[in-house]
């Protein structure tokens, strides 16, 4: 899956995550970033917030995104 930012040079992470379906809230996602089930570029991220930019990759649940 592609996700393409628009009018911003980021996004941050739980924000992606509710915003693609993926979670049902954003408490979820902060949950889920906080419980290690979510990798970026690879490895296990724990920000909430982290800042994705263009090539990064995100893996959650078998879903793999990458930005554009």
């Amino acid at each position: 899956m592609e996700f393409t930012l628009k009018d911003h040079d980021h996004i941050p992470l739980n924000n992606l995550l509710k915003l693609l379906n993926l979670v049902e809230t954003g408490g979820e996602a902060n949950i889920r970033i906080t419980d290690r089930e979510v990798k970026v570029n690879g490895a296990t991220e724990t920000q909430k917030r982290k800042k994705l930019r263009p090539g990064d990759v995100v893996e959650f649940q078998k879903q793999k995104i990458t930005i554009q």
